[in-house]
């Protein structure tokens, strides 16, 4: 409806006031019934009140018998199918894609785990041995060497040290990783690389990501409502204590410890310091309150 209104008002001055009706084609069958509808929001009515001053039908046709109408919408400048055949043209370009860096940080980092898997002797000598003693699991090929890379059930392994850490946040920090939770970011990882504790190790990277913390909602169970404490029956049944700091050192001491009796009311003021330990703390209860 907006198209139609869009028309009007560009062929206002040879539509408006004709003596002869007009027909608008549309091959939206609903808008037959825009006039005749009688609940309208604000836009509608103000649309309804301008169609008033044309004299005009709406008439529906199928999409598939709309040519004429299609072809004048068509710009002129776009050419049908392609310049030239069999010519591969990118759709999108490396720097228009947000995040790019991704895939070429991606791409070194696969050399460089060549070159520190060079350096882990370790896997590299057990890969050999289980090729010349031909272990049933190898000819499953759970483990291998391709271009100069160890694989591990046709997916990269990754040697200890940095790199680990390196390829969870290509996968979570970046704007195509979109900071993803544990199990999506452990089975994105998991695509292409593979190390003992890959789940635990991302799980634990993702739990303390500051960004994910800071803006993610929690996904916990809502909280139940607030229940009042009991109510105590006898004095000193229910105590609460908390700590009054930073006061004027006074005889050694620069802290109270405020302990109050919910039944009674009862409060205890106890001189002691702010490095109190909780040791301290139980001495200084024992020996202030619970002997009184």
């Amino acid at each position: 409806m907006l198209a139609v209104i869009r028309c009007l008002k560009a062929w206002r001055h040879y539509l408006e006031g004709a003596k002869l009706e007009f027909e608008i084609w549309m091959d939206h069958k609903n808008l037959q019934y825009f006039i005749t509808s009688q609940k309208l929001n604000r836009r509608q009515a103000r649309w309804a009140l301008y169609f008033l001053r044309f004299n005009f039908t709406l008439k529906h046709i199928p999409g598939k018998s709309m040519g004429k109408a299609d072809g004048l919408s068509r710009r002129p400048d776009w050419q049908e199918g392609v310049e030239k055949d069999n010519e591969d043209r990118t759709l999108i370009k490396l720097e228009w894609v947000r995040g790019a860096e991704t895939i070429v940080e991606e791409g070194n980092l696969r050399e460089r785990i060549k070159t520190a898997q060079k350096e882990d002797k370790k896997v590299v000598q057990a890969v050999e041995e289980l090729k010349k003693a031909g272990v049933k699991t190898l000819r499953d090929e759970e483990w291998e060497i391709e271009d100069r890379v160890v694989l591990k059930e046709k997916i990269i392994y990754i040697p200890e040290g940095k790199f680990r850490g390196e390829i969870i946040r290509l996968y979570h920090d970046t704007p195509v990783g979109g900071h993803g939770g544990r199990w999506k970011m452990t089975e994105l990882v998991t695509r292409n690389y593979w190390w003992p504790g890959v789940i635990k190790e991302v799980g634990r990277y993702v739990d303390g990501c500051d960004a994910c913390q800071r803006y993610k909602n929690q996904s916990e169970v809502p909280a139940r409502k607030l229940m009042p404490n009991a109510i105590p029956e006898k004095p000193w049944s229910h105590i609460s204590a908390d700590f009054i700091t930073k006061l004027p050192l006074a005889q050694g001491y620069n802290a109270l410890l405020v302990v109050c009796d919910r039944f009674s009311k009862i409060v205890h003021f106890i001189a002691t310091i702010e490095k109190t330990s909780a040791e301290g703390l139980a001495k200084l209860f024992q020996d202030q309150v619970w002997k009184l």
